[in-house]
């Protein structure tokens, strides 16, 4: 029986349904994944739900296929996502390039976990944003952002999808466990104010074939309009270097010039991607920057701080790539110390020394229990004694 695409009112959703009701509102229609926990309740949610708007459900055999099916079902037109953890998303590097290179828009669903390998299946952890961004070979650029409430994770969702259409890109929407299977208040709008950014399409009809030229960005945005499988036009898809027209071209200036491009599609439209939450800032002598779910405990530490005098802020991101360098940087020239709090060894403190001259203190845990807010405003109040 045909049930609603999009489920309007107010809820009280796990934070993975939450993200599944986000796919269904933003238009996919086929997801393909392999179980892994602690992701497996957005794919049996999907299960359930896609059959009910006439979408596909596949469970593939591991998760390098899952990534090849949604690559294939959005060359035909239909916008796809997979879900996975820590263990399926290394698997899933290969084919991640390989849309990069195929700039075939679809959404990766990561909701980590502690880590590296088998690690805390159940446990939180927040070590995959650098796998997010270099996992695959090459040089390439990403899309990613960080939830860190299930409110969020479907407002992301839908970003995550009309990012993809929009720029012919892979989009990773990078969770936690905490978030993931986190019970709170969901608002899902109606299905008219649900944004939706069309994919850029060929200008010619199919019948001008030579007119037509998949991987020709004719528009400053260096993004190309993307013709679908049986539509007619003539479209070569490879993962091996190619010309316009989208056929092998083994030559060393035709690889610069593609591989740039695809890289620079990103860079230049990077205002686009980049979200980040700040509190208290505009004062602020001391910045906490953290992501998902830490950056709960950051905002109450932050908080605390303020009541004790300290002038302290938070920036939270919400895209961790591209990184928000700019803003950063200008902070650089008003702060006096930076903190990072993230559930990994330093992976974005690494990020965030890179573009600020002041001391950057990490406030770090390998992952499995969610940082609380005491350590962190133990170290804000220990850089606040420096300063």
């Amino acid at each position: 029986m045909s049930k609603p695409r999009v489920r309007a009112g107010k809820f009280f959703m796990h934070g993975d349904h939450a993200c599944a009701e986000g796919a269904l509102a933003a238009g996919c229609n086929f997801f393909a994944g392999y179980p892994i926990t602690p992701s497996t309740e957005i794919a049996e949610h999907l299960a359930y739900r896609l059959p009910q708007v006439g979408g596909t459900f596949i469970q593939m055999e591991d998760e390098l296929a899952s990534v090849a099916a949604i690559i294939g079902a959005s060359a035909a037109g239909v916008r796809s996502m997979t879900a996975t953890s820590g263990p399926g998303l290394s698997l899933m590097m290969e084919n991640l390039g390989l849309a990069v290179m195929l700039e075939t828009p679809c959404v990766i669903v990561d909701i980590q976990r502690g880590s590296p390998s088998t690690g805390l299946p159940t446990m939180a952890g927040q070590s995959d944003v650098m796998q997010a961004r270099w996992g695959s070979h090459g040089d390439y650029e990403i899309v990613a952002y960080a939830p860190s409430s299930p409110q969020e994770i479907f407002d992301l969702t839908v970003l995550a999808f009309n990012v993809a259409d929009r720029f012919r890109t892979p989009v990773i929407l990078l969770g936690d466990e905490v978030i993931g299977h986190m019970m709170e208040r969901v608002v899902i709008p109606p299905e008219g104010e649900i944004p939706h950014w069309e994919r850029k399409r060929p200008k010619s009809p199919p019948e001008n074939k030579g007119d037509y030229k998949a991987f020709l960005a004719d528009d400053d945005d260096l993004v190309p309009p993307m013709a679908h499988a049986g539509e007619g036009y003539h479209v070569h898809f490879t993962g091996l270097t190619h010309d316009e027209l989208g056929y092998p071209d083994m030559d060393a200036d035709t690889h610069h010039r593609l591989v740039t491009r695809l890289g620079e599609k990103i860079r230049r439209n990077a205002d686009q991607f980049i979200r980040a939450e700040e509190l208290y800032l505009d004062d602020a002598e001391i910045v906490v920057i953290s992501y998902g779910c830490t950056a709960r405990s950051a905002r109450r530490a932050v908080r605390e701080a303020r009541e004790q005098g300290i002038k302290a802020g938070i920036l939270r991101l919400i895209s961790i790539w591209p990184f928000p360098e700019k803003r950063v940087e200008a902070l650089g020239e008003q702060a006096r110390a930076f903190i990072v709090a993230e559930m990994n060894l330093g992976q974005i403190r690494r990020e965030v020394e890179r573009f600020v001259s002041q001391p950057v203190v990490g406030v770090h845990h390998a992952g499995g229990a969610m940082i609380p807010p005491e350590p962190i405003f133990e170290a804000i109040c220990s850089a606040g004694s420096k300063t």
